[in-house]
């Protein structure tokens, strides 16, 4: 993960282009071997062919500026805010080199040194370090914007053309907007919930952020799957946003801000383990030690918190979960979100849950790892080459002829629910919260 300028000092020349803390780290770096078994994971050096579209490629860039051989260009804030940050590359790299860690200290530097375009700057100042920092700011804007879905507004300037005329490509980028539930997940449901029996664990659940107010449903599968297993759940009312959309866009200062608040806000409880059903938030969660090493009052706090985070899958297994005994015949292919699989190494535990429900054939998916095109913010901002990225996903979802498409991530959902409209595919695509859920309710 990213270190601070003194581990930095020793090995990075006074040329260097980065400053200040939340530096690329010079031992990953150097770590490198140059060997390519990157390159045919890579969903961007498959887009354009090009060395510096590589991790390899951008690793070498990064050292460019760390050596002080090559300013913050364009073209090299370009090539960091290109990458997906789906670190398949990691999975593939026999050195272990922290690309992530590397391509998202890189994008601190850009984001710290004002390398960004005027409008980029003034959408992250408002919705990083403003929206997404305080959930009643996020509310808010989220009922503004179900009030614009669910009002017909939303409707009449998509048939008039308004939108096309007023700003080019958001008639098509409204699409992948989440769509806001009628009610949020934290208005329906206590800050305890019991299991209708017997008591046998007691686990936190973080809500998130967009999952609270735009995947409700997902999340209250979640919970009634846990209920089901004898957990007493608690559900922190005041608990933020993870921060990890701040942290992956560059915006660490943020990022650490709303780490902080959640660690005091879970600290509270007493708890087994911390339930995640999405595998960016949790991916980042098990990464808060990291972000906050070198903060005294916070360091073992972290360390602790992020000892405590459990993918759904990955606690269900832990516990011997309920095996669901009636079968739910269909035909299943099960998408690996890249932050599950590739930053929390968690693959075989979602095939075995699916596995073991009667009546359910899994497909293997082609290219199961290879990212959707989400990525966070990325088929928002890099439209085009996002829909490049799901086009090669849905062409390999069409040949399994699956009726489901399992995936555990609310971007992942989204972006491929809008390729099945897209793509004139038929299959459904849910988390596997709502399948399991499906089948203990047969």
């Amino acid at each position: 993960m990213p270190t601070r300028s003194d581990n930095y000092a020793a090995t990075a020349t006074a040329r260097s282009g980065f400053t200040g803390v939340d530096i690329p780290s010079y031992d990953f770096i150097t770590n490198c071997m140059h060997c390519g078994l990157c390159l045919p994971v890579c969903p961007t050096f498959a887009l354009t062919g090009l060395e510096k579209s590589s991790p390899r490629g951008r690793i070498r860039l990064i050292k460019a500026v760390a050596d002080g051989d090559l300013e913050i260009t364009q073209g090299f804030v370009d090539e960091m805010n290109f990458c997906l940050d789906c670190q398949a590359c990691e999975t593939a790299c026999p050195a272990g080199v922290k690309y992530g860690s590397l391509v998202e200290a890189a994008r601190s530097q850009i984001y710290k040194q004002g390398r960004v375009s005027w409008l980029e700057k003034i959408l992250k100042r408002f919705f990083f370090e403003n929206v997404f920092l305080s959930k009643k700011r996020l509310s808010f804007l989220a009922k503004l914007l179900r009030f614009y879905q669910r009002t017909g507004m939303e409707s009449l300037l998509v048939k008039s053309g308004l939108i096309d005329l007023i700003i080019p490509k958001l008639g098509k980028l409204q699409h992948l907007s989440p769509r806001i539930d009628k009610a949020f997940f934290d208005e329906s449901f206590p800050e305890i919930i019991r299991p209708a029996g017997a008591t046998k664990h007691r686990v936190a659940f973080l809500s998130g952020c967009i999952m609270n107010v735009a995947f409700a449903e997902i999340n209250s599968d979640t919970v009634e799957v846990l209920t089901h297993n004898g957990c007493e759940v608690i559900v922190p009312r005041l608990q933020e946003c993870c921060g990890s959309l701040q942290a992956h866009n560059g915006d660490f200062e943020s990022a650490r801000t709303l780490a902080r608040r959640n660690i005091d806000v879970f600290s509270r409880y007493e708890f087994e383990a911390i339930v995640m059903n999405s595998a960016g938030c949790g991916a980042f969660m098990k990464e808060y030690a990291h972000y906050l090493a070198d903060d005294p009052q916070y360091a073992e706090k972290a360390k602790f918190l992020s000892s405590k985070i459990k993918d759904l899958t990955e606690f269900l297994l832990s516990i011997d979960f309920a095996k669901p005994s009636r079968p739910l015949t269909v035909r299943v292919a099960y998408h690996d979100a890249c932050h599950l699989a590739h930053a929390q190494h968690i693959t075989s535990e979602p095939r075995a849950i699916l596995g073991s429900i009667p009546g359910v054939e899994l497909v293997e998916l082609a290219e199961a790892g290879w990212c959707c095109g989400s990525a966070g913010i990325y088929n928002i901002v890099r439209y085009d080459d996002s829909m490049k990225l799901l086009e090669r996903k849905m062409e390999n979802i069409k040949k399994t002829n699956a009726e489901i498409i399992v995936a555990n991530n609310p971007g992942c959902l989204a972006q491929m629910r809008y390729g099945c409209a897209l793509h004139h595919f038929g299959g459904e695509v849910i988390h596997l919260a709502t399948l399991l859920k499906r089948a203990y309710a047969q």
